[in-house]
Order: structure tokens, then C-alpha cells, then sequence
């Protein structure tokens, strides 16, 4: 690897997570109840200055953290994903010009759709090599100090508490968050199959071994 290609992988990084935001900014428009993550962002934001896109941008900054204190690997990438989604997302939100959804099965049709795009968008994002994103990164770190309990059952309670806070906290919760906890990888794992793309198969390299590289070690 050489610094070209370095920068090209950030350059698809960043390209992926304009792909993934706009397929977040679809599960929001489609107006029936938010995931958990981006429910809590919503509430975040009912209740400070912030807009949702500074919100989820401050939240991921913050599970960066955490991150960094579970001793977790993390890439260029987890800090591009980390600094950038947010803002892509309100972007998104800023400039469409259409009323928020109103129709129930439209609605979950348009979040469907909004699954795709994530998806789409992660595997261009993970191709770039350069780690996960920090909310990932976290449900990985608690695995490892939870090594009895199924990944699946980490990842349930992760959201479970994160849901209550966004709820709490005045974010839209509906049959959409449902879908959106069982869907989303489903949704996933038709649109890796068509592509033929396999996540754990990608070679993902830390900010240690790509600052060598930019170093020219």
C-alpha cells in the first residue's frame, strides 16, 4: 500500500457514508418511528441547540471515547465515519423539499428502502479497509468483556438501553423502530448476497498501520 491509495480509500470512505446517510435520512423521512441510535440522536437534539446532524456528531465523538477506553481497534475510517455521518444526514434532511411521510405502508416501503442504501453504503465504506464505525466498534468491545453472552443478546440490550434514552428523551419511536431492529439486517444480508460481498472477509488496517504508511515506514 502507498499513500495514493491511502487517500482514495478515504476518498471512498467518505463516498460510502454519503450513500449511508441518505439511506438514514430515508428511515427518517419515511415518518414511522426511528431506530435506536437515531432515535436517541432525535431526542438529543429536541433538547439542546443542536440539530440532529450535530447530535449523532457529538454522540459518535463520545462512543469514540469509549472506545479508545475499551482498548478497541480503530481506523481512519471509525474517525471519517465519527465526524462525517451526522452532518451527512442533516445535509440530507436539510434539502429535501418534500413534507415529512404521512402514509403508513409508504412509509415502511421508503424505509426499506433506506435499509438498502445503508447497507450499500457500508460495503463501499468497509472496502475502503480503514476499521468500523464507533457504534460498532463499541458492540464489539462490550462483546469481548461479555464473552458468555451471545453477540446477538449484546447488541439487543446495547440497543434496549439506548432506546429507552432516545425515548426518554422525546425521540420518535413507532412500528418503524420495530422494522428497524429486525429488518435492517435482513435487508442487509439480501442486498451482500446479491453483491456477493462479504464483510468478514475484509482485512481492516488501524491508524497505527496506515500512519506508517504515510510516513513511509
Amino acid at each position: 500500500m502507498n499513500r495514493g491509495k491511502v487517500f482514495r480509500q478515504w476518498l471512498q470512505i467518505a463516498a460510502g457514508l454519503l450513500v449511508f446517510a441518505f439511506g438514514v435520512h430515508l428511515t427518517i423521512f419515511a415518518n414511522i418511528g426511528l431506530a435506536p441510535w437515531d432515535c436517541l440522536s432525535m431526542g438529543i437534539a429536541k433538547h439542546t441547540p443542536l440539530n440532529y446532524g450535530l447530535a449523532m456528531t457529538l454522540m459518535a465523538v463520545v462512543i469514540l471515547g469509549i472506545d479508545l477506553a475499551l482498548k478497541e481497534r480503530i481506523g481512519f475510517g471509525t474517525v471519517i465515519d465519527a465526524l462525517l455521518t451526522g452532518n451527512f444526514v442533516q445535509l440530507y434532511n436539510d434539502l429535501n423539499p418534500l413534507p415529512l411521510n404521512t402514509n403508513l405502508w409508504l412509509g415502511i416501503l421508503i424505509m426499506l428502502l433506506g435499509f438498502a442504501f445503508m447497507a450499500l453504503g457500508m460495503m463501499i465504506y468497509m472496502k475502503g479497509e480503514q476499521c468500523c464505525g464507533p457504534r460498532d466498534s463499541l458492540l464489539v468491545g462490550l462483546g469481548k468483556r461479555l464473552p458468555r453472552w451471545p453477540i446477538g443478546l449484546v447488541e439487543i440490550l446495547l440497543w434496549a438501553v439506548v432506546l429507552l434514552a432516545g425515548w426518554l428523551l422525546g425521540g420518535p419511536v413507532g412500528i418503524g423502530t420495530l422494522i428497524s431492529t429486525f429488518g435492517a439486517g435482513l435487508v442487509m444480508q439480501l442486498v451482500y448476497s446479491a453483491l456477493r460481498f462479504e464483510p468478514r472477509s475484509v482485512r481492516h488496517r488501524d491508524i497505527v498501520e496506515i500512519w506508517k504508511v504515510l510516513q513511509g515506514c
